[in-house]
């Protein structure tokens, strides 16, 4: 949890200096050759950028100005003081932000990120571990994504659930969305879009694992094949997703393209039933062109 508290001081960093972009792609993160990165954030004197390097287990903060400031990352560094080192190095590198100073969308953690003492545990090796995962997991993305012809975001980091993701959008708009939605669902959900993701796992979830669902859901999806065989549809607050472990998805003998086969078996599923032109949207190999 520590280190998704910290991800979430960066990520609102970003979210609040950044220039908006459709549903929500300019608050995220990405995988990097060091770790987690946000890529250039501008400020009033040209730009900034804030990464997580898990290689020497340090944040690293430089600026187009030349000016740089380095914070150890160590088991016991408490979010609080995480936070007040953030505000600190900002200062140095003279640039100003004020960010909602509170913690979103993590259960029975509604602290100001200043007064978050007791969440210090930072497991170097973990920590080193899951990002070598989301190197894999991002280029295996990303090939994917290659593969569609039509509106896709980047493969993201989104910091306030932890899981990496990639959508894929028909160009339609969605369905009238409930007035009372919360904004971010309103922006993330306002056209047709089929998304991939992975995730380290929560209360509910007790693993690693790959998700994908498309929205609005078609009646039926759960009803269509996935692969592999050890993949399967699940209810996601009312709505079919597809569901692999990370767990049995190291078990197939060629993990990679499983996981291709997971992600194209799920997109099949959910654009034949939306009506989506499949073969207009899709990428033919260059020997076919």
């Amino acid at each position: 949890m520590t280190l998704h508290l910290y991800l979430q001081i960066v990520g609102k960093i970003r979210l609040k200096l950044t220039p908006r972009k459709n549903h929500w792609w300019y608050i995220t993160l990405y995988v990097s050759s060091k770790g987690l990165t946000t890529g250039s954030i501008p400020y009033e004197r040209g730009v900034f950028e804030i990464t997580f390097n898990f290689l020497k287990h340090q944040l690293e903060m430089s600026s187009s100005e030349g000016k740089e400031v380095t914070i150890p990352l160590h088991d016991g560094l408490s979010v609080a003081e995480f936070y007040q080192q953030i505000q600190d190095g900002l200062t140095q590198l003279g640039i100003r932000v004020a960010i909602v100073d509170r913690p979103f969308d993590i259960p029975n953690v509604d602290k100001p990120f200043e007064q978050l003492a007791e969440q210090k545990a930072y497991n170097a090796e973990y920590i080193e571990r899951f990002w070598r995962l989301l190197l894999w997991v991002d280029d295996v993305f990303k090939e994917f994504s290659g593969r569609f012809y039509g509106k896709s975001c980047p493969v993201h980091l989104y910091w306030h659930h932890m899981d990496l993701a990639v959508t894929r959008f028909s160009g339609e708009k969605g369905p009238a969305l409930d007035p009372g939605m919360r904004l971010s669902d309103k922006d993330a959900y306002s056209h047709e879009a089929i998304s991939f993701g992975f995730w380290a796992g929560d209360n509910t979830v007790r693993e690693p694992a790959f998700y994908s669902y498309t929205h609005p859901s078609p009646n039926g999806i759960d009803q269509q094949p996935l692969q592999p065989a050890s993949a399967q549809w699940v209810d996601s607050n009312g709505s079919p997703q597809a569901f692999l472990t990370y767990d049995d998805l190291r078990k197939e003998e060629n993990p990679r393209q499983a996981l291709l086969d997971f992600m194209e078996s799920a997109y099949q599923a959910g654009a034949k039933l939306a009506n989506w032109d499949v073969a207009k949207l899709t990428v033919p190999p260059l020997s076919d062109l």
